[in-house]
């Protein structure tokens, strides 16, 4: 699995790629990762390398291949716009902003986006949601989140706060705030909400097995959690998240 710092990095450095066909320097990593030397981004490029993620090319300056992405990241990343996605991040680190995921649920990972310029509607947020173990049942409304209006769409929406990293090749990271849209009913590969035994909430992809359901983690070091369907309540389906850094 990758840590936060680890697939930031990685993200970061498969952007400016594609927007420009040149790796960020040391200096640009480290300023988009708000690390403090460059002995850090060192140590992050190695821990890369060795889980088969990235390739130092050597006699070549900054050379820095990506060679996958996590849980088939690459078939949702879509083709950079005017201003390059790693650009736009760079600048939420170092400005303290918040950075806008929508997803589709039915693939890997979240779609990127940001909210700039829309009109921003309140969302519930209703209490965390681990992505890990299963724990206690969804809280009472505790606050509000403002979310872009064009993340949401017809239905009503919640939002729960990640905790948890069990769904982080997914692109769902601890203390995330994902955008729920309420649904009793989800299809197979989805990313739901799903209240086990009407006493545990866990965010899982869920897969249909013949008369069973799976709850499937998007990290390795998570196993599959398996139940009669008679077990599972489908409480809503991922449409985006709110990240802070």
């Amino acid at each position: 699995m990758l840590t936060r710092k680890q697939y930031e990095l990685l993200m970061f450095i498969h952007e400016r790629v594609r927007e420009s066909g040149i790796p960020p320097s040391f200096d640009e990593m480290k300023e988009a990762l708000d690390l403090k030397s460059k002995s850090g981004i060192h140590r992050l490029i190695t821990a890369l390398e060795e889980r088969g993620f990235l390739r130092r090319m050597e006699k070549r300056a900054r050379a820095l291949e990506v060679l996958k992405l996590p849980e088939n990241m690459a078939e949702t990343l879509r083709p950079a716009t005017t201003r390059s996605q790693a650009q736009r991040s760079a600048h939420a680190v170092r400005h303290g902003r918040s950075e806008i995921r929508m997803a589709d649920t039915r693939g890997p990972a979240p779609r990127r986006g940001y909210g700039d310029g829309e009109a921003a509607v309140n969302v519930p947020l209703v209490g965390r949601i681990a992505a890990g173990t299963p724990i206690e049942a969804l809280q009472n409304k505790t606050g509000e989140v403002p979310v872009p209006g064009g993340m949401i769409g017809k239905g009503s929406h919640y939002a729960l706060e990640v905790t948890g990293d069990s769904m982080i090749n997914a692109g769902i990271l601890d203390g995330d705030t994902v955008i729920i849209l309420e649904s009793d009913t989800a299809n197979t590969g989805e990313i739901v909400v799903a209240l086990v035994d009407n006493e545990e909430a866990t965010l899982k992809r869920l897969r249909r097995r013949g008369d069973s359901i799976a709850l499937e983690a998007a990290n390795p070091a998570y196993e599959t959690r398996l139940y009669g369907s008679d077990r599972v309540k489908v409480q809503g389906k991922l449409v985006g998240l709110i990240r802070r850094y």
